[in-house]
């Protein structure tokens, strides 16, 4: 049972403690280039959880705002430590990329430099390099371990070529240390190839401007292995709202954190949504009635295991919704066929 005394859902992590919830076109865009980062309640203007201190940028690279959490947040100083080694790794000046440089960066942080080696595709040949994260969000947090799923936009260049607009995300695991918590392993997204086609509901998803999706999520779709079911249910979800998705596939624990139990994420049978109509689900600010309206409306189109920061009231509040601290800051929608 969870903290809410209801049954866990199949997404939902092992127990951990659980406090009262608190309340486009592809967002890969170089032309969003030097916008804020993602994280408050927003309208036409870029996402944005705090105002944070620009870290150095290359010349000519974009010179985006470094992510902080917000004050809704379940244990902030685990999501910042994530997000910092992500920002280090991922951004370099003229003659400091590489994996020795990056290992440098790293063991800055009062990281383990090895993991360096595990950056994955934010580690290129380029000669200049920087990270922009646009959410950070939770795959499992319990007392002494967690998952954030770290998504960023990349911006590189080599020479005096074109800038590269590119990106990933990034399932970051950390362990409770002192006098901070530490991070063991990195574990980028493997989206995989474009599929040479695609289904009708995959190419509409791709289309659509009322859903905005980052870069692995992206790939994931072209890449034909999402699920007709959650594709039909984002398209759904579309008619009504604006929604920004954190996840799909690739860059998600393949089990429910903490458990043995398979995700419905990595065989593509799910996705999360991290902002509505540009309110972003952890953001004090966002109405209660909008988040639950939303999970309301994912159950209605089809989910099975629909997870968030609360538990929808009332009629029609049934078994299929969960929540608990590693969804207080996105809604889960998961099918299971």
């Amino acid at each position: 049972m969870s903290g809410h005394g209801v049954p866990r859902g199949p997404e939902a992590p092992a127990a951990a403690p659980t406090r009262p919830a608190v309340l486009g076109r592809r967002a890969v865009l170089a032309g969003a280039a030097g916008l804020a980062l993602g994280g408050s309640a927003c309208g036409t203007a870029p996402p944005r959880n705090a105002m944070g201190s620009a870290p150095p940028s290359p010349a000519g690279l974009p010179r985006p705002a470094a992510w902080r959490p917000g004050p809704s947040d379940v244990r902030p100083d685990v999501k910042l430590r994530a997000v910092q080694l992500i920002e280090a790794l991922g951004t370099w000046r003229d003659g400091a990329g590489g994996v020795a440089k990056a290992r440098e960066r790293v063991a800055a942080l009062g990281l383990p430099p090895a993991l360096a080696g595990q950056a994955g595709p934010l580690l290129s040949g380029a000669d200049t390099a920087v990270v922009e994260v646009t959410d950070a969000q939770y795959g499992g947090i319990l007392a002494g371990s967690a998952s954030v799923l770290v998504v960023c936009r990349q911006w590189t260049r080599t020479g005096g070529g074109p800038v590269v607009a590119g990106g990933t995300t990034v399932d970051v695991r950390l362990a409770e240390g002192a006098p901070r918590w530490s991070v063991g392993e990195l574990h980028p997204a493997a989206p995989g190839p474009a599929a040479a086609t695609l289904p009708e509901e995959a190419r509409r998803v791709l289309d659509e401007d009322r859903i905005r999706l980052p870069v692995a999520a992206e790939a994931d779709i072209r890449g034909g292995g999402v699920h007709a079911s959650a594709l039909r249910a984002m398209l759904r979800l579309a008619e009504r709202y604006r929604i920004d998705v954190s996840v799909v596939r690739s860059g998600h624990p393949l089990n429910v954190f903490g458990t043995g139990r398979p995700s419905d994420h990595p065989p593509g049978r799910a996705f999360d949504v991290w902002r509505i109509d540009g309110r972003a689900v952890v953001g004090r600010s966002t109405p209660r009635a909008l988040v639950e309206a939303f999970m309301r409306d994912a159950a209605a189109a089809g989910s099975y295991n629909v997870g968030g920061p609360l538990l929808p009231s009332g009629a029609g509040a049934g078994p299929q919704f969960f929540t608990d601290d590693t969804h207080h800051d996105h809604v889960h929608v998961g099918f299971g066929s």
